[in-house]
Order: C-alpha cells, then sequence, then structure tokens
C-alpha cells in the first residue's frame, strides 16, 4: 500500500523526504508541508490583522469537530489543550481523592503517565503499579488482577512508547467500568496511527507531536461529559471561568463544555498545525494508515532480522505497533545510532530500565521499503566495520 503516486508527491506533502529517511515520529515528528503552511498563513496573518478574530475562531470550533471525529466523542468534549502531560495533571489533580483511594497505572510508562499518579501519595492515595512480565505488556487480566474494592481510577497508555505494544483499551475500559472505575488514557503514541475506541475511556490526553504530525505543546484532551462536575478544573482563567465583559465575578461558574479546561489564551497557531494534521490523517483514513503501518513493521523486520537484531514487542497481530525496538547482543549501540544519523537517517536511542541501549524506529504512514533497504545497508556495514 502506498498513498503516493511518486516519489515526487511523497516529497512534495513530507518535505523531509528530500533531505533525510525520518524514522522517529515515536519521539518528536517532523511537520508535513500542509501542516507547515497551515501554521504559517496564520502567523503572517496574524503580522497584518487581528490574531483573534471571527475567523480564528471558526477554525478553533472546527478544530473540536475533527478531534471529537476522530475520538469518537463530541466536539464540546474536546479540549485543546498540550503537552499531554498538562491533560494528565488535570485529571489527577482534579478529582475529588480521598485517603484510602487506590490508583493503578504502569511504573514504567512514560514518566508523563506516572508522575501525575505517584503525586497522589501526598494526599493518601495507595497507587498500584501494574508489573507486566516483558515491558509494556498491559493486557486485561493483568489489570484486573491489580484492582482492589478501593480502585477508583486505571491509568494506561494506549501503546507503550518503548516497546510498542498496544493494549486492548476496549476491552481493559469496559471491564474497568463494569466496576465503576473510571480509565484515563495517555493516547499519544496511537493517536493518528491506529483506531481507539473511546466508548469506555473517561479521559483522554495526547500531544499533536508524534502520530498526529503536528507541533509540540498543543492536542487533544477528552473528558466525557458525564464527568464535568466531577472533573473540577484546576488551572483557572478568564476562558474557562463564567467572566462577562471580562469583568470577576463573586463566584466561580464554569462554562458548560469542555473549554472549562482551557484556562487562558489559546495556542492559535499549534491549533491551526493540529487541524491541518487531522485533516490530513482523517482524509487519508486511520484504519488505512494502521495497516500500512504494520506492513512497513514487517518489511523493517525482514530487513533488520538477517543481521542478528532482536526485537522488543510484538511483531505483529492486534497488540503490535509501528514502533519497532531493537539491539544486537556485543553491538556499540550508541555507535550504530551516530552512524545512521551521519547517513541522515532518523531513529532514536533508548536506554532501558537496566541501562541497556535500544534502536527505536518508528516510521510513519509516508515512509517506504526503499527507506529500510538503506537503514539495512547503513547497519551493516557498520557492524562489519
Amino acid at each position: 500500500m502506498n498513498f503516493f503516486p511518486d516519489e515526487a508527491a511523497r516529497a512534495a506533502a513530507f518535505p523531509i523526504c528530500r533531505e533525510k529517511i525520518f524514522l522517529a515520529h515515536a519521539a518528536v515528528c517532523v511537520l508535513p508541508r500542509c501542516v507547515a503552511d497551515a501554521m504559517h498563513r496564520y502567523v503572517e496573518l496574524g503580522a497584518l490583522s487581528h490574531q483573534e478574530d471571527a475567523h480564528t475562531w471558526r477554525d478553533v470550533n472546527a478544530t473540536r469537530v475533527l478531534g471529537a471525529r476522530l475520538l469518537g466523542c463530541d466536539a464540546d468534549e474536546i479540549a485543546l489543550l498540550g503537552p499531554t502531560s498538562i491533560g494528565l495533571s488535570l485529571f489527577a489533580n482534579g478529582l475529588d481523592w480521598q485517603p484510602g483511594d487506590e490508583v493503578v497505572c504502569h511504573g514504567d510508562d512514560y514518566p508523563a503517565n506516572v508522575y501525575p499518579w505517584l503525586d497522589l501519595q501526598r494526599r493518601g492515595v495507595t497507587v498500584r503499579l501494574l508489573k507486566p512480565e516483558r515491558p509494556g505488556e498491559i493486557t486485561p487480566s493483568l489489570v484486573e488482577s491489580a484492582l482492589t474494592p478501593r480502585t477508583r481510577l486505571v491509568a494506561l497508555a494506549s501503546a507503550h512508547y518503548f516497546t510498542g505494544y498496544r493494549p486492548d483499551i476496549a476491552a481493559i475500559g469496559a471491564m474497568l467500568h463494569a466496576r465503576g472505575i473510571l480509565f484515563a488514557v495517555d493516547a499519544i503514541q496511537t493517536l493518528g496511527a491506529f483506531p481507539l475506541d473511546t466508548t469506555h475511556v473517561d479521559f483522554l490526553s495526547a500531544d499533536a507531536h508524534k502520530w498526529l504530525l503536528g507541533p509540540c505543546a498543543i492536542g487533544l484532551v477528552m473528558v466525557k461529559r458525564a464527568h464535568f462536575d466531577r472533573l473540577r478544573p484546576t488551572l483557572l482563567g478568564a476562558w474557562n471561568v463564567h467572566s462577562p465583559g471580562f469583568i470577576a465575578q463573586p463566584e466561580i461558574r464554569f462554562v458548560p463544555t469542555a473549554q472549562r479546561y482551557e484556562p487562558g489564551a489559546l495556542n492559535f497557531p499549534g491549533i491551526y498545525a493540529l487541524k491541518a494534521g487531522l485533516e490530513l490523517l482523517l482524509d487519508t483514513g486511520i484504519d488505512r494508515i494502521a495497516a500500512r503501518l504494520l506492513e512497513l513493521k514487517a518489511a523493517l523486520l525482514a530487513r533488520l532480522d538477517p543481521l542478528g537484531f532482536t526485537v522488543l514487542g510484538p511483531r505483529e497481530g492486534a497488540a503490535a505497533h509501528a514502533i519497532t525496538t531493537v539491539r544486537r547482543e556485543g553491538a556499540d549501540h550508541k555507535a550504530l545510532h551516530e552512524r545512521l544519523l551521519e547517513a541522515g537517517i532518523v531513529c532514536s536511542l533508548r536506554p532501558d530500565r537496566a541501562g541497556l541501549d535500544w534502536l527505536r524506529f518508528s516510521p510513519h504512514l509516508y515512509n517506504t521499503e526503499a527507506e529500510f533497504d538503506r537503514v539495512a545497508e547503513v547497519l551493516r556495514a557498520s557492524l562489519d566495520s
């Protein structure tokens, strides 16, 4: 499957292709041409006119609609905030925790989805850390085994940042809701890459700078309407508290939508870029993108296996991701990473908890099998030297 008729079209849509082989979308993505152009147009208009006018608010509202379409929720359940950690911290800090309440999370998740929950310990909350047999392999049975009558919320990632393992969010959410337990999801490693069923997700946060193909510090925060009163906003300002004529009132009354989690001026350049990225992804089709990413993973593994690399995480199936993390026993992975960078191949070097270095490749919809041939060529030459 290829989304571009020829190499010229691919390079026009993703200019990075002219200069580098970019395989680091699980880190910080490069911007497609349409996303960079959308941000540039807004900034140029801001030099000639008011940054905030009727057209701006039209496009802000359109971005909420696109985000809701991606997540399968209502537009008024979407707040436009980033980074991911802001949303996760809003979730952790906004609930009325009582001493003895319990939270379940994964201690080897990305720190943004660990620290907000660990910090609740100072409020008397017990935090139970999941310990899967393999990194990131969170299964419904593992989650269920950690639940107690005091469990109030479970916080998970929709994919593990290191191994790419994708938990069955739908099954876990259904199991939690049957027990009256809230479910918060860090979705930054799947939104824009794989479909995500949010039917049984209460709170979700994802910045745009990975698979959504957007800039840093803007993203989607979803709070289901049923929880607006339960999840109190902890960042307050004139935008989310009723302030007629920008005059402070004697009582705090939040606006009736997820705007209540946006305290002040919005990141308009980021929102315009996010809107363009969402349009690109939705027009392409998330199901089609997901299928292509798994094709790319198989193609990459076919080139890395003969070189003796060990793969961390699932190679195929419902839990697999384009994130492909590998190492070869005895190799100098820092040196391999440097050789790749020198050859114009961008991937990530990540250590595990034991201090071992791994190479992490994370292609997106525009990458090609021919680029993987070059990756294998550089690695083979490096290993032979």
